[in-house]
């Protein structure tokens, strides 16, 4: 029997594609020589590519109705046996349904956020697992995998790598401690003025720089930082994809909110501090599961208010119960993590 051919859909984001990499290393291990061709957005393909489960990115612009012909034209010529859709989106569920794909795999509708599609799907999978990474391996294991996940390591691009030795060189730094202040919703993200103290007490105390990672949109954000933090002078960085991969992969820790930095480098097997308010740890925070190192897997540290309420309302005000978390809590668990390195 000729070995099937998957299509996998996982369009974006930054944070979503690391947490379906465990599902899709899943499928890779039981079908080691299968065809997996992986749809995403262009921002992500070598993101993709690095995890090496992939036969093939195909890149896919989700707002230009040219690319999405050109790809349901690929997907109708390549003849896959069956498509995984781990996003649950009427956008990524209709590519494998005009594309003519046989069996369409997703989540079932106690299970997704948009209504309705569903319907797209022949096999629809309401999923039992509590976090969003093993969720995915639920659709993995209704294609066929005998595990739902499977380790993953991340290959950071040489070139990236000599990059951020550069820019590390070249500012004097040789350890420091990454924080990524930002986020796609303003109620996941903790205070600015708290990741300045921070700073101030990462600097004094443990005699380690920190290195403020900021996407598009947050030079302001991160500014703030660094003029919170009492001259700790943390510097502000702000790089393509393989480079921020390289940075957070050299640091001996790394503190954020609910964000695709904090999963990327989590991935990459960096010892993390994660700050958590309206959205839930056990359904989206740090994940390791069975991931590929080269030795003990670090232990992440979730921090949350016990009086959080969750909710995945995308709010553009601060959600009162990060204020909860207090810089000392954080600072302890920093200091734990960097000792725990040396």
């Amino acid at each position: 029997m000729p070995e099937p051919k998957f299509l996998v859909v996982r369009l974006s984001s930054l944070g979503d594609i690391v947490h379906t990499f465990p599902a899709v290393a899943g499928l890779r291990e039981s079908f080691p020589t299968s065809e997996i061709v992986w749809l995403a957005h262009p921002r992500w393909k070598l993101l993709v590519e690095s995890s090496g489960l992939a036969t093939e990115v195909w890149p896919v612009e989700n707002h230009s109705l040219t690319s999405l012909r050109e790809v349901t034209r690929r997907i109708k010529k390549t003849k896959f046996n069956t498509a995984l859709d781990y996003q649950g989106l009427w956008k990524s569920a209709a590519l494998p349904f005009f594309g003519n794909v046989r069996r369409r795999i997703g989540f079932s509708s106690e299970s997704i956020r948009e209504y309705g599609v569903p319907i797209l799907y022949t096999d629809r999978v309401r999923s039992t697992e509590a976090h969003v990474a093993d969720q995915n391996g639920e659709l993995s294991r209704r294609a066929g995998a005998r595990s739902g996940t499977a380790g993953v390591k991340l290959a950071v691009p040489p070139s990236a790598e000599s990059t951020v030795r550069e820019y590390l060189q070249t500012n004097g730094v040789a350890r420091y401690v990454a924080l990524s202040p930002g986020g796609g919703w303003r109620s996941k993200c903790w205070p600015p003025d708290r990741f300045g103290a921070l700073c101030r007490k990462i600097r004094d105390s443990l005699g380690t720089g920190c290195i403020v990672n900021y996407g598009p949109g947050e030079e302001s954000l991160a500014k703030e930082v660094r003029d919170a933090s009492s001259g700790a002078g943390p510097l502000l960085y702000n790089g393509e994809l393989g480079p921020l991969m390289a940075l957070l992969r050299n640091a001996i820790c790394v503190v954020g909110g609910d964000t695709g930095p904090l999963h990327l480098a989590v991935a990459l097997v960096t010892p993390a501090v994660a700050l958590f308010g309206p959205t839930d740890p056990a359904r989206n925070g740090p994940y390791r599961g069975s991931a590929t190192s080269g030795g003990a897997l670090p232990r992440d540290i979730v921090l949350r208010s016990p009086n959080a309420v969750t909710t995945y309302k995308r709010g553009d005000q601060l959600d009162p119960f990060m204020l909860d978390i207090e810089v000392d809590a954080v600072f302890d668990a920093v200091r734990r993590q960097v000792e725990a390195r040396t």
